[in-house]
């Protein structure tokens, strides 16, 4: 009896360090690289200048705002957006399709067309 409660001990145990290791791993992926950087720093060959976070929460001399992703040398980076990836949290970037930014996933009465798909339409000749 004691080796079936310590089995289930060193089981329960073992998958609480799993759902752990999940939680932690999810968490610390789900932000990209995120920088404040200068916007009016901007050069071709080094991209933006890095500053303090403190110049992108509040109002400073410079004109401080996150850059995602992107790769850092040496106090500049470059490759980045000002936008951050909406990878993985539903949202959809449509590029001037005249929708509104929302998933379309189609389907029964989502045409435009005025059609209703041919359900209950007969061509009765008269």
């Amino acid at each position: 009896m004691a080796d079936a409660r310590r089995q289930l001990r060193s089981g329960t145990v073992a998958l609480g360090g799993v759902g752990l290791l999940a939680a932690a791993l999810t968490a610390c992926s789900s932000d990209p690289d995120k920088r404040c950087v200068d916007r009016d720093s901007y050069t071709a060959g080094k991209g933006y200048e890095v500053v303090g976070d403190k110049n992108c929460k509040s109002v400073t001399t410079v004109d401080g705002a996150y850059y995602y992703g992107g790769k850092k040398k040496s106090g500049w980076v470059k490759g980045g957006s000002f936008t951050k990836s909406g990878k993985g949290s539903g949202s959809s970037s449509s590029s001037g399709s005249g929708s509104s930014g929302g998933v379309d996933r189609g389907g029964f009465g989502s045409g435009d067309s005025g059609d209703s798909g041919g359900v209950g339409k007969g061509s009765s000749g008269g």
